[in-house]
């Protein structure tokens, strides 16, 4: 994977653009191999990392106390005003990042295409092992908690609908024993992070009171809730 260097120099376009193609290479690898999701990944990476056409800046009007007209009635218009403006040639560096840019959209645009078509394998048949297989795979890569739930309910649904004989059952139970832990640690992060945010939140308004988070103790209630208690 293609890794531009922590310094704290703001890297060179020429460096921008050897990191974006590098990203598109992975991207075009995972392609090939009909890993879309991570072509996807690889392909948007790329994007990221080719800077952006820069418009071309506004000139502020300036006008002195003798400009100021005290007779509000309208002027005459100056027939050049409305006339085209001549746009600002393209430097080379420009023309690059615009090629890369437009290659590395293309390239999105395919891996949606089929993105798309393969859910619309699972809506013709929910069953279909394969894409079930596909899906679990690319939700783990991911990594959320919305992802892995999936992953998880992709994985017991293949244990349902995969005779006991078929040879493919005890790599997915491995593969779903494995994504227990992972599954309860991304809960437990994204559940901290939502809290602290909204402690945050809590803090910002219960300070014009002279109150803080801090006076309102949680505690489980035994029945899968909270009961809130109030301290000074």
């Amino acid at each position: 994977m293609a890794v531009i260097d922590d310094d704290e120099a703001e890297p060179s376009v020429a460096e921008c653009l050897r990191a974006a193609d590098e990203f598109k290479n992975e991207g075009n690898d995972h392609f090939r191999a009909r890993r879309w999701d991570e072509a996807l990944v690889a392909y948007r990476a790329g994007l990221g990392r080719v800077p952006k056409r820069q418009k071309p800046e506004k000139q502020p009007e300036t006008h002195s106390e003798d400009d100021v007209d005290d007779d509000p009635t309208p002027s005459q218009e100056d027939p050049t005003e409305n006339s085209p403006k001549e746009e600002v040639p393209m430097t080379d560096e420009e023309i690059e990042c615009a090629k890369a840019r437009a290659v590395l959209n293309a390239n999105i645009g395919a891996c949606f295409v089929k993105l798309v078509s393969f859910a619309s394998s699972l809506l013709d048949d929910p069953n279909y092992v394969k894409a079930l297989q596909r899906r679990a795979a690319s939700n783990e890569k991911i990594n959320s908690w919305s992802s892995l739930t999936a992953a998880q309910e992709d994985y017991t649904t293949l244990l349902k609908i995969l005779p006991p004989s078929n040879p493919q059952i005890k790599e997915i139970e491995r593969s779903q024993h494995l994504l227990k832990p992972r599954l309860e640690a991304a809960q437990k992060a994204e559940t901290a992070e939502m809290l602290s945010k909204l402690k945050g939140m809590g803090n910002s308004i219960l300070g014009n009171f002279g109150l803080s988070t801090d006076n309102f103790k949680f505690e489980p209630n035994g029945q899968g809730g909270y009961s809130m208690n109030f301290t000074r």
